[in-house]
């Protein structure tokens, strides 16, 4: 399994934000996103028993494994092995793969918003929705989409464009549609505002 990296951090985003948390970082991913802050392409070839021992090595019970994209390689035996070591499991994934059956936590984050092909959702439900908010104007085009997804907690994240007056302008946007639209909650990626990984 390739791993882009494994760090101890606090979960910024979504129903657990401020959670301490082992990330599982896995390169990789299927869909090209253009505001994809990760370079996942990089990482070294890992065992399962490999990362599963440096993962059980941290205090948090909390892990988040993400991407790039984890569905492409996340395996029942590695989600089995973190069990063992007491592990709560959780994914972050597009959506556009199958996922081992074993998992604690699903979040996901559609992205048939901004890729144009390959990005239709496959998974039935999930724990979490996370969508990402660029505009009103786009947002209300792709929500009947969103709400479509069984989800028990579903969060409008405003995109981070790099720009910090476009960032203040969406935030504004996303913050006027939750309370327009009280089935959603704001996420924020308080991991930015924080300046940790």
């Amino acid at each position: 399994m390739r791993v882009n990296d494994i760090f101890l951090s606090l979960q910024g985003e979504g129903h657990f934000t401020g959670t301490p948390a082992v990330f599982l970082r896995l390169s990789g991913c299927n869909l090209q996103c253009p505001f994809c802050d990760t370079k996942h392409q990089n990482g070294q070839e890992r065992s399962e028993e490999e990362i599963a021992q440096r993962i059980a090595a941290y205090k948090p019970r909390h892990v988040v494994i993400t991407g790039g994209e984890p569905a492409l390689f996340l395996t029942t035996t590695l989600i089995n092995r973190l069990h063992d070591a007491g592990k709560f499991v959780a994914v972050e994934t597009n959506g556009t793969h199958s996922l081992p059956d074993n998992i604690d936590w699903i979040t996901l984050s559609p992205k048939f918003a901004f890729v144009a092909h390959g990005a239709e959702v496959v998974l039935p439900r999930c724990d979490e929705l996370k969508a990402i908010f660029t505009s009103t104007d786009t947002f209300s085009v792709n929500a009947p989409r969103y709400l479509a997804i069984a989800a028990t907690h579903r969060y409008v994240q405003p995109c981070d464009t790099g720009n910090a007056c476009q960032n203040h302008k969406t935030t504004a946007e996303a913050v006027a549609w939750c309370i327009a639209h009280p089935e959603w909650s704001l996420s924020l990626q308080t991991h930015k505002l924080l300046g940790i990984q």
